[in-house]
């Protein structure tokens, strides 16, 4: 398998920007910012992307270690970051309890393909070693939990693009898109509406789920579309539909709300693929 490798040198050079493969968020960049966020210098989103914030943060890093401030992400600054700095992906079987930057990159690659683990912390704990064995189920692989060759090559294969057109489930604006989001990852799309404002469904399919969820969700509705896909309508105020019942395109589901896990009145927009949670956006128009 050709691994990606960690940040060369040149990489983070203060003033070089990253390259335009790395745009959608590079899990190398990712599992840096997870150490240096670890180390109290970084404050910005895990997003993978080299920016102004990454950057200061190495060099404060540097220049809290004794080391000369260039910005260069060498081997003495790796190993400046301890323990956390020592690995790099690919170069050890990840399994449950161990701790380093390679963990970290295993995060940013599980949640960029739909399962995300909760924070980005560099530590294959209980949610991450879950969203783990998801990722193996899905691609194919026996879920034992353990990052290796196999999973690895697996997570290096495009992310599937969203099989199907949707037509946006409420009017409003996006608040929040998929993506990192501080050291998480948001796993679907909030649309910010007034409270009460219709919900209606993506696309035609059957309701698979329709009530409360104790996860944070919320007041839920999922409808299953075949082929594998199945869209979440989170934070409802109000249901109006039932598990088992066919609805077309365009139909009301409920009402938008503030319910679970919610600080104010929207619609988090879920889609997903045998599981994996997929960006919505580019299906929607």
């Amino acid at each position: 398998m050709r691994m990606r490798t960690f940040i060369a040198s040149a990489l983070l050079l203060l003033g070089t920007a990253a390259p335009a493969a790395a745009a959608s968020g590079d899990p190398t960049v990712a599992a840096l910012q997870t150490a240096l966020a670890q180390h109290r210098v970084y404050t910005g989103s895990v997003d993978g992307l080299v920016g102004p914030a990454t950057q200061a943060a190495v060099a404060t890093l540097q220049k809290e270690q004794g080391l000369p401030v260039d910005g260069v992400v060498g081997a003495r600054t790796w190993a400046a970051l301890g323990p956390l700095g020592r690995h790099r992906l690919g170069s050890r079987m990840l399994r449950l309890g161990q701790r380093g930057v390679d963990v970290a990159a295993l995060q940013f690659l599980l949640a960029e393909h739909g399962f995300p683990c909760g924070i980005f912390d560099g530590t294959l704990g209980m949610h991450t070693g879950a969203a783990l064995m998801r990722f193996q189920r899905w691609a194919g692989l026996f879920p034992d939990g353990i990052a290796g060759a196999q999973t690895l090559t697996a997570l290096a294969r495009p992310i599937p693009a969203v099989p199907l057109h949707l037509a946006w489930p409420a009017l409003g604006l996006v608040g929040s898109a998929f993506g990192p989001r501080g050291s998480a990852f948001h796993p679907g799309i909030d649309i910010v509406a007034s409270l009460g404002a219709p919900v209606s469904a993506a696309a035609a399919g059957t309701v698979r789920f329709a009530g409360w969820n104790a996860g944070g969700y919320g007041n839920l509705v999922v409808v299953k579309h075949g082929g594998g896909v199945s869209t979440f309508y989170a934070h409802l105020s109000r249901i109006d539909v039932h598990p088992g019942q066919v609805i077309a395109t365009g139909a009301q589901i409920g009402l938008i709300g503030a319910t679970g896990h919610a600080t104010g009145p929207h619609l988090h927009f879920e889609l997903r693929l045998r599981g994996a949670a997929l960006d919505p956006s580019p299906a929607l128009g």
